[in-house]
């Protein structure tokens, strides 16, 4: 019987569509396809912005009541994308929304088990915010777990794949991580890919964590440099050209990685070689 594969992947700041990796996952299972002749990939979509959308719908219609705004458009686009980072934060009280993400992100982490199985090799594809929320979230379980929410361990089971003991592949698209390590010292500590744990279950099983960036997007920076620890961790900053006529030669490259071939055929391949490592 052979292994599948669970792929989970992460929107950016934002409200999106609940459909938004639709396009991606079309992709990756075609060319995945092509190379294996094989289905044994399990797609799991985390629409962690829903969290919030309710109250920033909210938040709009109050700010609108105080006076006149010029820019309307690109004020509902603040709100949506810089309201996403802010409403995610720490913060002391109980019942933040720090733990309600991750507490979302967690009964995502048992459903993809449950198709996938509990011992499966899981590949994370994030864009944007999407990468911060996906690193914190298995930073909380590889190295401070008394980060962890009451309520993100209520849906989280003792498997191995729920637990984060399984994380072999790591894509970030678009990042923002280097503006989010300003908040620790030296730029802070970055996540294991794959997870130590993983020789557990697959002794030889080679991991990998690749940063997608193009030059052009003013949200997305190479990770490498940030410190000997980022050096180590990250496998590569790997450069693209994200978007088309209208959108590749400026910031409106930000939104288009999902889409980009060079990337998606960097994620195939390193989902058929941990395929083949895991079905010998």
């Amino acid at each position: 019987m052979t292994q599948k594969i669970a792929v989970a992947i992460l929107h950016g700041a934002g409200t999106p569509e609940e459909n938004f990796a639709e396009e991606m996952i079309k992709k990756i299972s075609e060319g995945f396809g092509k190379k294996l002749k094989k289905e044994n990939l399990v797609f799991q979509s985390l629409f962690w912005s829903s969290i919030f959308e309710e109250e920033q719908n909210e938040l709009w219609e109050k700010v609108q009541t105080g006076g006149e705004l010029d820019y309307k458009f690109l004020r509902r686009f603040a709100i949506e994308f810089l309201a996403d980072a802010i409403a995610y934060q720490p913060a002391s009280a109980a019942n933040q929304n720090y733990d309600k993400v991750h507490a979302y992100l967690s009964q995502c982490f048992s459903s993809l088990q449950k198709k996938a199985g509990p011992h499966a090799p899981l590949c994370v594809i994030s864009h944007s915010l999407g990468s911060v929320v996906a690193t914190n979230y298995f930073y909380d379980l590889q190295k401070k777990q008394n980060n962890i929410g009451k309520l993100t361990r209520r849906y989280m089971d003792d498997t191995p794949l729920e637990k984060g003991q399984t994380l072999t592949l790591f894509y970030s698209m678009g990042s923002p991580l280097a503006l989010w390590s300003l908040r620790f010292n030296n730029f802070g500590e970055p996540i294991s890919v794959p997870a130590p744990s993983i020789k557990k279950y697959y002794p030889t099983i080679d991991g990998e964590w690749l940063n997608f960036y193009d030059r052009d997007d003013i949200l997305a920076y190479p990770l490498k440099g940030l410190n000997n620890k980022y050096q180590k961790a990250v496998t590569k900053d790997v450069e693209v050209n994200a978007g088309g006529f209208l959108t590749s030669w400026n910031p409106f490259s930000h939104i288009k990685y999902d889409t980009n071939n060079s990337a998606i055929d960097l994620i195939v391949d390193g989902l058929v070689r941990t395929w083949h490592n895991v079905n010998r």
